[in-house]
């Protein structure tokens, strides 16, 4: 029998007040329905998610998934409803993408507990930190939930319970969609809510479970100070687990991780540099302070910046350096090259053991095209030279400092390509008088 996770996505979230909708918000550099999708990819065998109308951007963010609409936003049961020709025949999960930090591993621990066989429905529970708790209050005996209790409903005693739903569930297809149905609004907001259906599953008999998660996994996410604040426990996880692979950092919370991030071990990463998405870095490689990397491939033993700035597409090789101020945009650096400093390269092929000298630049862009420059092995590019692309600069050839390169350089070879220095004697002038003031007399 199929497994399915459903989330729920259609909430505009119009308290972050931004024009993207909740669910695609960033975390450690993905949408927060990425996440969850992430997580249910590897604990469900299908996973189906639940947009609102017009909302096209979430839908290629969900593929290649399964997405229904939900043409009207009238709460969460109904939401959910609306997925319910595609619930299969096995377990039916619940999860909400503005609770997008579950793990896998707590996902398997829902199936699983719903498979043992002793319960009909599994909530996800957590035990905030401290207050102010989730609304929900958590009601047990021995093993099973009694009821939910919502905080405005709860006794001074039931206050004091800090077990609080975390809103995800599971139950089997056929008591999923028996509960769904059953849900009325009946209140005041005139909403079909989820979390109906525990007391529904209740007075039919059914007995409810729970699996308890961290509560760094049940964060739900509403506000930019919720996002803030998820932000802040996904980097502390990622960072965590990049020193138990062996990855040195002297001062690692100014180090910003995306969730994606591929380190070896034995890589070294100096204070405040950030990681946005798609970086792979090889063993032995070190990253000195202030560098930026993104969609970046850095091979074992390269040393990068300080202050070195890595764009998607740069892939440097086994033990070449990128220095200081420095930028590297779709451009391959051969094993053991230097760009050591003050330089931009882009859309270009840099050979092994080449040098870049300080205030390089490829100039790629005409104004409507890229163009690539080519560099082979050995070479020497003198400071301040501009490469005209496109350009091809052969092996063991030398660009002298300060050179315009537009025509190709032939192996072997030194180019230079500037003004002539010219030395004409300088025309006598009559020094203007400087005027005498009196000297201010020492008032003491």
């Amino acid at each position: 029998m199929q497994t399915t996770a459903i989330i729920l996505a259609a909430g505009l979230g119009k308290r972050m007040k931004s024009a993207a909708p909740k669910a695609a918000q960033i975390i450690a550099g993905r949408p927060m329905l990425r996440h969850l999708l992430a997580a249910t990819e590897a604990a469900f065998d299908r996973s189906v998610v639940v947009l609102g109308p017009g909302m096209d951007d979430l839908a290629a963010l969900a593929a290649p998934h399964d997405t229904v609409i939900q043409a009207e936003r009238r709460g969460t049961a109904h939401a959910a409803l609306q997925a319910a020709p595609k619930f299969g025949d096995g377990q039916v999960a619940i999860l909400y993408a503005d609770n997008p930090l579950v793990s896998a591993a707590t996902m398997a621990a829902l199936t699983a507990r719903l498979a043992a066989g002793d319960a009909s429905l599994v909530l996800l529970a957590t035990t905030p930190p401290a207050p102010p708790y989730l609304p929900g209050r958590v009601i047990t005996h021995g093993p099973y939930i009694t009821r939910v209790v919502d905080a405005a409903d709860a006794t001074p005693d039931e206050l004091k319970i800090t077990l609080c739903n975390a809103g995800c569930m599971i139950a089997n297809a056929a008591d999923m969609s028996r509960w769904l149905a059953a849900v009325t609004d009946e209140n005041a907001q005139r909403e079909f809510y989820l979390t109906d259906i525990i007391a529904i599953a209740a007075a039919k008999g059914a007995k409810i479970a729970c699996v308890e998660a961290p509560y760094a996994e049940c964060m739900g996410i509403n506000t930019r100070a919720e996002l803030a604040a998820a932000e802040a426990a996904v980097q502390s996880r990622l960072r965590a687990a990049a020193l138990d692979s062996g990855v040195a950092m002297p001062a690692p919370d100014t180090v910003f991780f995306a969730a994606d991030t591929l380190l070896a071990t034995d890589v070294t990463i100096g204070p405040y540099v950030v990681f946005g998405p798609g970086v792979t870095i090889a063993s032995g490689v070190e990253i000195k302070a202030f560098s930026h990397l993104e969609h970046c491939t850095v091979h074992a033993g390269a040393v990068i910046g300080p202050y070195a700035r890595l764009r998607p597409g740069a892939d440097i090789g086994a033990s070449a350096h990128v220095g200081n101020f420095c930028e590297i945009k779709a451009a391959t650096i051969g094993p053991g090259a230097k760009v050591n400093h003050l330089t931009y390269i882009g859309d270009a092929e840099i050979g092994a053991a080449t040098n870049i000298g300080a205030g390089t630049i490829t100039c790629n862009y005409d104004g409507k095209r890229k163009h690539r420059t080519k560099i082979g092995a050995n070479a020497f590019i003198g400071s301040n030279t501009a490469l005209v692309a496109p350009v091809t600069v052969g092996d063991n050839a030398l660009v002298a400092a300060g050179s315009t390169i537009t025509e190709d350089v032939a192996p072997g070879t030194l180019a230079i390509a500037r003004a002539r220095q010219i030395a004409k004697p300088r025309k006598s002038r009559e020094t203007t008088p400087t005027a005498s003031f009196p000297r201010k007399r020492d008032s003491s």
